[in-house]
């Protein structure tokens, strides 16, 4: 079973037990699927495609849960927290900071990198970890190890 179809079963789930946030998150990447299918050339969405919509959304919560704690919304910022835990059960093992750097520092020797060469050290290790790890914390141990 896909990736996709699980979604899809589990909303069916959902909607039996009256799991109305699950149901709310599920339909929400329901929805993202679908605009995918309809404005990519593929009919069908691959898991790798799920699985970078997923981690689009998860982007999206965790914004808006520091966006909301800014303003002073706490209550929000929970509502947000919850469909952030269920989007993650749905998302793509993420790679640890330790596993990070040790990638890191493979491409570093492979390429002989030095401080000046950030941006191809970053574009290699990107392709490498490809959707199992956060841009953000990739950028912080390369800038660490080409001190």
């Amino acid at each position: 079973m896909g990736l996709k179809e699980k979604i899809l079963n589990d909303m069916k789930e959902a909607m039996r037990n009256k799991d109305e946030i699950r149901l709310r998150v599920l339909r929400s990447i329901k929805t993202a699927i679908g605009y995918f299918e309809v404005e990519g050339e593929k009919k069908e969405a691959s898991d790798e495609d799920v699985q970078k919509l997923i981690l689009k959304e998860i982007k999206k919560r965790q914004e808006s849960i520091e966006a909301y704690r800014a303003a002073g919304r706490e209550d929000l910022a929970k509502a947000e927290e919850e469909e952030l835990k269920i989007l993650e059960e749905y998302a793509p093992k993420m790679l640890s900071k330790e596993e990070i750097k040790q990638i890191v520092s493979a491409v570093i020797s492979e390429l002989n990198a030095t401080s000046k060469d950030f941006g191809k050290v970053m574009k290699e290790v990107m392709a490498r970890v490809k959707g199992s790890a956060d841009g953000k914390l990739v950028n912080e141990v390369v800038k660490e190890l080409l001190k």
